[in-house]
């Protein structure tokens, strides 16, 4: 009965734990097919988008391919994560097994854009932005930037520049208003505020230094600045009184403006100082010269093919000059010009003190083919003292207006009278065409061929600027806005001139100025009045002027120009000489020369 009893329980037991269990191992078993199939289909979902955004990767980066990471560093979203760059990294490992995930293709851009965790549309927006110039946007919530976000961004990357500006500006500013406010106070006042504002000053001044942008600031000076504004400020609430400050400020002005003008004053009397004096090379090359060609036997001081000096049918240039260095240019220049040589005479006017000089340094350098003879203005003897002592009286305070060489143009038919036409050419000019078509130049009857100096020009002058207009005797004779020609380059027919007795009408004029103070210094404006309504204009390349003074005289015609001139102070063989024209005269000088080693004259 016992065991019987036992087996019932025992089977109603195993009954109980199979209907327990079963539903358990049923459920699971469905459960667990369900979860399976949604793995399943999301995987493949999975792997179908990655595949989609390959394609999309590819795409992106033929459109990038070929393209050059910059030199400056890319912009970075530190604050965003880029989602397309762990999809192109998941993309290349399951498409083409780049497990590493180096650049297959070379780009330098795509391999700096995921190293830098930056996405690929970025790159493209940065490389559009170098093109247009302006700030990439950032990859943020939104892919585009409107043009305000744009303007935005490039003021940020202009603002430090100005602000750089105006930093050294205003600690200028706060010099000037410290000065002045230093000026206000009583006279040998000691108080708090004066002995702030000399510190602050000084302070201020030693940290400007000659600093001429921010970055030659030292790092305190931003500190100096808030402490001068501090004392400023301070100064303001004592020193109220504006009407006050804006008379001190004016009289300030007024001082600097003064100061400005004497400076220019100054600087202008030193600049003709300097063109009136003589380098100490030249006059060491005239003295070395001097003496050797005393040396010489006389039979060795003559120039030869003399018999050409006189032939009408060659090309005549005359050169009236005390400077060897300076005639050897022209005469250099000049010769290398022409295409016939043989046919150039070339003659030099110098003083007595000069003339051995002269002679001894184009007796050691020929001029090719040319021919070249160098008179004495004393062996002219039909020079009267009476002119000479006329052009002594009519001083100017500079040698260079009264000198006789400088006057001597207006006696050429008398200086060479078996010559037709002759070119007159200053020493300060250098001949970079063949000037052989100049003689060709029809007259019109006229005497005097020359370059005008009309508005346009830079050299642009007219008969007022030079000559007394409203004199009587003048202002009735000329038009005052006639425009003045250029000495310097002349052609002259001696023939019409010794017609019309141009000569002669210069000695009226000369006796004109002696009475009476009626035109400016120099040569031009009396030969302005005695070749009046006698000059045939040339083409402005003939004669191009302006090389001795800031003109701004363009290369383009300079380089065009038959003949350069440099005009004014700044001579190019004086320190004070524009260093931009210099090379177009000291081409033709060879340094190389024993003479001017000797003396020190280089480039």
């Amino acid at each position: 009965m016992k065991l019987a009893l036992k087996c019932q329980r025992i089977s109603f037991l195993v009954l109980l734990s199979f209907s327990v269990l079963s539903p358990i191992v049923l459920v699971s078993h469905r459960l667990s097919k369900i979860t399976s199939s949604i793995a399943h289909r999301e995987f493949v979902q999975d792997v179908a988008s990655i595949q989609s955004n390959a394609e999309i990767l590819n795409a992106i980066q033929q459109e990038v391919e070929g393209l050059r990471e910059p030199a400056q560093v890319l912009y970075k979203d530190e604050h965003s994560v880029s989602s397309v760059g762990s999809i192109a990294q998941q993309a290349a490992d399951l498409v083409d097994g780049n497990v590493s995930g180096n650049n297959q293709d070379g780009s330098e851009e795509k391999k700096h854009a995921q190293e830098k965790n930056v996405s690929l549309p970025l790159v493209e927006e940065k490389r559009y932005a170098r093109e247009k110039n302006v700030s990439p946007p950032l990859m943020g919530g939104k892919q585009g930037r409107s043009d305000e976000t744009v303007r935005v961004q490039a003021n940020r990357r202009i603002q430090p520049q100005r602000v750089t500006d105006e930093r050294l500006r205003e600690m200028r500013d706060q010099l000037i208003q410290a000065r002045a406010y230093l000026s206000l106070a009583p006279p040998n006042s000691n108080s708090a505020l004066v002995k702030e504002l000399r510190l602050r000053i000084k302070e201020v001044e030693r940290s400007l230094g000659d600093a001429t942008k921010d970055s030659n600031l030292p790092r305190s000076s931003l500190q100096k600045m808030r402490a001068m504004e501090a004392t400023l400020f301070k100064a303001a609430t004592i020193y109220n009184d504006c009407g006050a400050m804006a008379s001190k400020l004016r009289a300030m002005e007024q001082n600097f403006e003064e100061q400005v003008r004497t400076q220019k004053n100054q600087a202008t009397y030193l600049t003709h100082l300097a063109s009136r004096t003589t380098p100490k090379g030249l006059h060491c090359l005239s003295m070395r010269l001097t003496t050797d060609y005393f040396e010489l036997h006389p039979k060795d001081q003559l120039f030869p093919k003399q018999q050409n000096l006189n032939n009408p049918d060659l090309y005549h240039y005359a050169v009236f000059s005390d400077n060897v260095l300076a005639c050897a240019v022209v005469v250099n220049s000049t010769v290398s010009a022409s295409m016939e040589p043989e046919k150039v005479a070339l003659h030099v006017v110098t003083d007595a003190v000069n003339f051995p000089a002269m002679t001894m340094w184009f007796l050691l350098n020929p001029p090719g083919k040319a021919t070249i003879e160098v008179k004495n203005i004393d062996d002219l003897s039909w020079i009267s003292s009476k002119h000479v002592l006329m052009l002594k009286e009519h001083d100017s305070g500079d040698s260079r207006y009264t000198s006789v060489l400088n006057h001597l143009r207006f006696y050429l038919p008398e200086i060479f009278p078996s010559l037709d036409k002759i070119v007159l050419l200053d020493h300060d000019v250098v001949v970079q065409r063949d000037l052989k078509s100049l003689w060709r130049t029809n007259m019109q009857g006229k005497v005097n061929g020359a370059v005008e100096n009309c508005e346009g020009n830079l050299s642009f002058r007219q008969m007022y600027m030079l000559i007394n207009i409203s004199d009587p005797s003048l202002g009735r004779n000329f038009d005052a806005k006639a425009c003045a020609w250029a000495f310097g380059m002349n052609l002259f027919d001696l023939r019409e001139w010794r017609r019309q007795n141009i000569t002669a009408l210069y000695h009226k004029y000369l006796e004109l100025g002696k009475k009476q103070q009626v035109w400016k210094s120099g040569s031009l404006p009396l030969g302005l009045v005695a070749f009046y309504n006698q000059t045939v204009f040339l083409d402005r390349r003939w004669h191009v002027l302006g090389l001795g003074y800031e003109s701004g005289v363009q290369p383009l015609d300079i380089e065009r120009a038959a003949v350069i001139h440099y005009d004014g102070d700044m001579k190019p063989w004086l320190e004070i000489g524009i260093s931009k024209y210099k090379n177009y005269w000291s081409k033709y000088v060879n340094y190389d020369r024993p003479y001017l080693q000797s003396c020190n004259i280089h480039e």
